[in-house]
């Protein structure tokens, strides 16, 4: 399936520091740029940490280096903007600085700038289920099953032949860009998760 990619969201051209830089400097960069936070680099631009306002606000008279926080949480440009924004909530940060196969800066993606992943519009969405997940993936005709999206919520809904294949599409669609949540409403002929059922059994959901 195809993913938004960090590189794809982030904001180049990304505004950065080094170790040696004033607390006062760093401040004035942070109210010029109009940001919260700011990558430390060193000489060959590989990220060193990040200062961010509340580093500011918690002591004086110091550099960069004594402000930032280390070891700086990085990003691949090619990596997806669901993996990143899961690394975001896992580590509690506003912003990643992303950086190439060498490890040097070459942008930062922000909170603001991962939503914009969860902000397709429904019909989209499900375009993309339908394409990437039942036809693609899954090599299962259109009329398989129903896709429904409200809001970013996926329903499946239909019968297929093996509990498996329920568990992949729910799983699959679940990964695709600016899905919220997936609704399963998938039956399924036969329970190929028991090694020795032969019985015809519903999904878990009662219809």
């Amino acid at each position: 399936m195809k993913h938004m990619k960090v590189g794809g969201l982030m904001t180049d051209g990304v505004v950065s520091t080094v170790p040696a830089t004033s607390f006062r400097e760093v401040a004035e960069m942070l109210a010029k740029h109009e940001i919260s936070g700011v990558p430390v680099v060193d000489e060959d631009d590989h990220v060193v940490g990040v200062v961010s306002g509340s580093d500011l606000l918690a002591r004086r008279d110091l550099t960069a280096r004594d402000l930032m926080t280390t070891p700086a949480v990085t990003v691949h440009a090619e990596e997806t903007v669901a993996d990143a924004a899961r690394l975001m909530g896992r580590r509690g940060v506003e912003r990643l600085p992303v950086v190439d196969a060498e490890e040097r800066l070459v942008g930062i993606a922000t909170r603001r700038d991962l939503l914009y992943a969860y902000l397709r519009p429904d019909a989209e969405i499900r375009r993309r289920v339908r394409e990437d997940v039942l036809a693609d993936a899954m090599h299962l005709p259109a009329a398989a099953v129903d896709v429904h999206v409200h809001d970013g919520v996926a329903t499946l809904a239909g019968r297929v032949r093996r509990r498996r294949q329920a568990l992949m599409l729910v799983a699959l669609a679940e990964r695709v860009d600016g899905v919220v949540a997936v609704v399963d409403r998938l039956a399924f002929h036969e329970d190929d998760t028991r090694p020795s059922s032969s019985t015809r059994t519903p999904h878990d959901i009662s219809w």
